[in-house]
């Protein structure tokens, strides 16, 4: 019996030591690698009141951005702006001026002459659509008819129809 016992014991302990030295089976678990916790750079020009370049953490809105700006200067339009909004690292942030708008609607705007600030003050574009017309002008080249504004990302009919007769190609 003794004999019996010392086998068993001799079994359970020579069990044990292969499973803690056995290599595991099965898939291993691949670690993503740990996300970067490196600044945006923003660029904020406009009606505010120390335009430039700044770097804010990620995660940062663009009511964060307007706020290390010093805040809005008296004539900024607000309006359109979403200060919701999360930045993008390298994003160019325009804040427009009421008055320009009111100066840009005493005629039309010329798509393809106007700039990012003066596209910015039509109804429904905002600060993105103004940039998404300007590089597509510079990577396409002029419009030829006004209808042609709907091949820039982000710009539909519906949008085109609010503006329609608020732009132009020609002077």
């Amino acid at each position: 019996m003794l004999i019996l016992y010392g086998v068993f014991i001799g079994l359970t302990v020579g069990g044990l030591i292969l499973i803690t030295t056995s290599q595991p089976r099965g898939i291993p678990i691949l670690l993503a690698p740990a996300p970067t916790t490196s600044p945006f750079t923003v660029y904020i020009t406009g009606q505010v009141v120390r335009p430039g370049v700044y770097e804010l953490p990620p995660g940062s809105r663009f009511e964060d951005a307007i706020e290390i700006a010093g805040g809005f200067l008296p004539d900024a339009d607000i309006n359109g702006i979403n200060l919701a909004a999360l930045l993008i690292d390298s994003s160019h942030i325009i804040i427009p001026s009421s008055k320009i708008q009111e100066e840009e609607f005493s005629g039309k705007v010329n798509i393809n002459t106007a700039t990012v600030v003066e596209l910015d003050a039509l109804p429904g574009i905002g600060p993105v659509y103004a940039r998404n017309i300007v590089d597509y002008r510079q990577k396409n080249g002029l419009f030829t008819y006004i209808e042609d504004i709907q091949k820039v990302d982000g710009i539909g009919p519906a949008l085109f129809e609010k503006i329609k007769d608020l732009i132009t190609i020609s002077d």
